[in-house]
């Protein structure tokens, strides 16, 4: 291993350096590609012989890359190698990573490469958000605003587009709204944000963090583990560390981050902000941390009214926009008409038709319970349709604090009875269906029996809780059979 690499940027010689980059996924794609352009000696290994993975790796070997493809591709790591790359999804006890944690080779994610090659030359500072739910739809909310700013900018990281490839573009950005999931995070050792947000804290993924191998220092348990990893997003922050008042463990990791001296704590509130918080206060939007006379008054950002799908749980998506915009200087003005103007995309809180006085809304995207419990607590009155890959999460919590709004349930996906058991639990009264079918008709099964258990008034709520990839490709498409079978209602 180069000795150099422990704090390589850039302008490092990285001809010199031999590079396996884990997985031919979107950001494995494009940490080859960007270690390319820098000169690096390129190995990427990928077990998955797709035609679209044999299309990148084509692509690749013409740039010079050595790209293994196929079962057992990636089950030994080569000698002479100084650093791995991985895609964010790779466990630290897959055994081509173990075998770099023995030999001490550095491991590092999409996310920490294009920190680096950010650096010296090319740094622009990084807005970031992390959090159990409501990631992609802050980030949105931010871009928004600072575009409406008159900024430069682009939503780069879990919400798509990986941050390398930003990072190596010819625009010069002036800032980067950022999504990091608790995958992107781990993989990172070096990242000094400008400003950071955690939304919220919950149970997800606890699979991945099954094995202790995959704790980071000082996690007890799985759940630990997960938040570790979101705190580390605080981790040498130079301006705002923004958490959410209604959440203490957010809280709790702003005061327990080595973050860089002078930054400062930022809490967002959907109640009256103290100082240095931003808040609601009557029907609008107010900030009590960025203007000087935070003491003892307020400026409007912007209007309830302004925030679209309107629902509590993205309200305190908008305040975390919000909070990181004006860290970065944004005008008030511009935080309204990025609220404005943005548009959100579809399968969250979407509504899809109103039949009969009740409406059937589509948020498959609520992929947990904590996600799930926000969906159906902005609602009196729901039919609930639940269901997929649990991922190792339980539903007895959020059963107990939405039995009241549930007119009745149906369960789905290969967790069904897992959510089952939770409403026999702690919703007795409550009706319940579980359909055993596991291909995509379970889904009209589901709509037709919601349909005739719904009174005028109700809304018919697709809000999972769960993963997809039991019965979909993803999130997406299963939101696209719910909206398929309430089209199917009217014939």
């Amino acid at each position: 291993m180069k000795d150099w690499i422990a704090t390589a940027d850039r302008l490092s010689p990285w001809p010199q350096a031999r590079v396996v980059v884990a997985g031919l996924g979107t950001s494995g794609f494009a940490a080859a590609d960007g270690l390319l352009d820098l000169g690096a000696r390129i190995l990427v290994l990928e077990d998955a012989d797709t035609p679209g993975n044999a299309e990148k790796a084509k692509v690749l070997e013409m740039l010079d890359a050595e790209v293994r493809l196929g079962p057992g591709s990636t089950a030994s790591l080569p000698a002479d190698v100084d650093l791995v790359v991985t895609s964010p999804g790779w466990r630290p006890s897959a055994p081509l990573l173990a075998q770099a944690a023995l030999r001490g080779i550095p491991i590092w994610g999409e996310v920490e490469l294009a920190w680096r090659m950010s650096l010296p030359d090319r740094q622009v500072p990084w807005l970031a958000v992390t959090g159990t739910n409501g990631k992609t739809t802050t980030v949105g909310m931010l871009e928004s605003m600072l575009t409406a700013a008159g900024l430069r900018t682009s939503a780069v990281g879990n919400v798509g587009r990986p941050i390398v490839e930003a990072v190596l573009d010819e625009v010069a950005y002036d800032v980067l709204a950022v999504e990091l999931s608790s995958f992107q995070l781990h993989w990172t050792n070096s990242l000094a944000l400008h400003s950071a947000a955690v939304l919220n804290v919950a149970p997800d993924h606890l699979e991945w963090y099954a094995d202790s191998s995959a704790w980071p220092p000082g996690a007890t348990d799985p759940m630990a583990a997960y938040a570790a990893d979101k705190a580390a997003v605080y981790s040498r922050v130079t301006h705002s560390c923004v958490y959410n008042v209604a959440d203490p463990a957010t809280e709790r990791m702003v005061e327990e981050a080595d973050v860089t001296e002078g930054a400062r704590a930022i809490g967002f509130t959907l109640g009256i902000p103290a100082p240095s918080m931003v808040g609601v206060v009557d029907d609008l939007i107010v900030d009590r941390a960025f203007l000087a006379q935070r003491r003892d008054s307020a400026v409007e950002l912007a209007k309830l009214s302004d925030v679209t799908p309107y629902a509590p749980h993205n309200v305190a998506n908008a305040l975390a926009a919000a909070a990181l915009a004006r860290s970065f200087g944004v005008p008030p003005a511009a935080v309204s008409d990025g609220l404005r103007r943005l548009r959100i995309g579809d399968h969250r809180i979407q509504t899809v038709a109103e039949l009969g006085g009740v409406r059937y809304i589509d948020d498959s995207k609520a992929t947990n319970p904590h996600a799930a419990e926000a969906s159906l607590g902005a609602f009196e009155h729901v039919v609930w349709i639940a269901g997929g890959q649990a991922k190792g999460t339980t539903f007895d919590d959020l059963v107990t604090r939405v039995a009241p709004r549930l007119r009745a349930a149906v369960v789905i996906g290969v967790d069904r009875q897992v959510i089952a058991d939770a409403l026999a639990r702690h919703a007795p009264q409550v009706p319940v269906k579980v359909l055993d079918s596991m291909d995509h008709g379970a889904m009209q099964q589901a709509v037709e029996w919601s349909a005739a258990q719904a009174m005028p008034g109700d809304v018919v709520l697709l809000a999972p809780g769960c993963a997809s990839l039991d019965m979909f490709t993803d999130y997406a498409a299963r939101g696209d059979a719910f909206a398929a079978a309430v089209a199917d209602l009217t014939g």
